[in-house]
């Protein structure tokens, strides 16, 4: 699957819209370079959310997903693509 992705490494990376992301976990899923990982909101985390998603984690238990390895994104965007809740955007690499 990683031919679906003929970006060069490096340049962009994921951006997770914490108060979006309900944990389905489809980036995961579609990602060849294993740039996201699931994991759980910390109490900061979930104190800097909004109202709504302080009730979405809530009811996902805190999970959501992590870029863990930015510098592996090859720019694709399938995981934008797989994202239903749209919680999902590149940006550049700093």
């Amino acid at each position: 699957m990683a031919e679906a992705c003929p970006g060069k490494a490096g340049v962009v990376a994921p951006v997770v819209d914490r108060n979006r992301c309900e944990g389905k976990a489809a980036c995961v899923a579609v990602c060849p370079y294993d740039v996201f990982q699931m994991g759980t909101l910390s109490a900061e985390e979930r104190a800097g959310l909004s109202f709504v998603g302080k009730l979405k984690a809530w009811g996902h238990r805190g999970s959501q997903v992590y870029v863990v390895k930015p510098q592996e994104c090859h720019a694709c965007r399938l995981c934008i693509d797989a994202c239903p809740e749209k919680a999902l955007t590149l940006a550049p690499l700093s």
